[in-house]
């Protein structure tokens, strides 16, 4: 936990929820410990995209397809949703809840690693949510600024593991040094490249927002 319990519930118990489907979802994916995007993580992409309002949505992560229903939901109307899963259990289980949801033709699901998927996409996504294996949000980060056009937003998801990346690295167990040495990497890179201007949130499992300053 990274701000107090105590305050998380206070600023949650404020959330309005989310149409019944979405709330269904929700807690069938936690019933089956599949994880989904927390509720305060789920209140900034709201507000995020009411703000932005982006024709081309782009997800790194797909897992059962709650988020990008959340953003197709909550999203322009005219808006669609590219979507990227490598985990062959959950790519039926994320087509399934597109097809419940009528959201079939508006969200696009591409399976397979993220790596070799990036680098053959083109064309801009106004906005990309990164919610994936958090040890590889660094490599992603040069194709991820290829299609970010400039003014584009970069949300990506699950950066301060639950504050464990604020702590030396031998206070984290040895199966995690990679992933936190990976974390901290990308976050000094997100906060200094000469493209971005980015701020970290500590909300949820740890946010950071990216803007692109100027086009490549």
């Amino acid at each position: 936990m990274i701000v107090d319990e105590r305050m998380v519930a206070f600023i949650n118990s404020f959330d309005k929820g989310n149409t019944p489907f979405l709330d269904s979802l929700e807690r069938e994916a936690l019933q089956a410990k599949v994880p989904v995007i927390r509720r305060e993580t789920q209140s900034l992409l709201k507000f995020l995209l009411a703000l932005c309002r982006p024709a081309r949505i782009l997800e790194v992560g797909t897992a059962v397809g709650f988020s990008a229903l959340l953003m197709r939901e909550y999203g322009p109307e005219s808006c669609h949703i590219t979507t990227i899963e490598k985990y062959e259990k959950r790519i039926p289980q994320a087509r399934e809840n597109f097809a419940r949801a009528g959201r079939e033709r508006d969200i696009t699901l591409l399976e397979g690693d993220a790596a070799d998927i990036l680098k053959e996409l083109d064309g801009h996504f106004q906005l990309i949510f990164m919610d994936a294996a958090k040890g590889q949000y660094i490599h992603f980060l040069p194709d991820i600024l290829r299609l970010l056009p400039e003014g584009g937003l970069l949300v990506t998801d699950n950066v301060l593991q639950d504050g464990d990346v604020a702590e030396s690295r031998f206070a984290v167990t040895r199966r995690n040094r990679t992933i936190h040495a990976r974390m901290r990497e990308y976050l000094y890179e997100v906060t200094h490249h000469p493209l971005l201007e980015t701020c970290i949130l500590p909300l949820g499992d740890g946010v950071t927002l990216s803007v692109k300053q100027k086009d490549l």
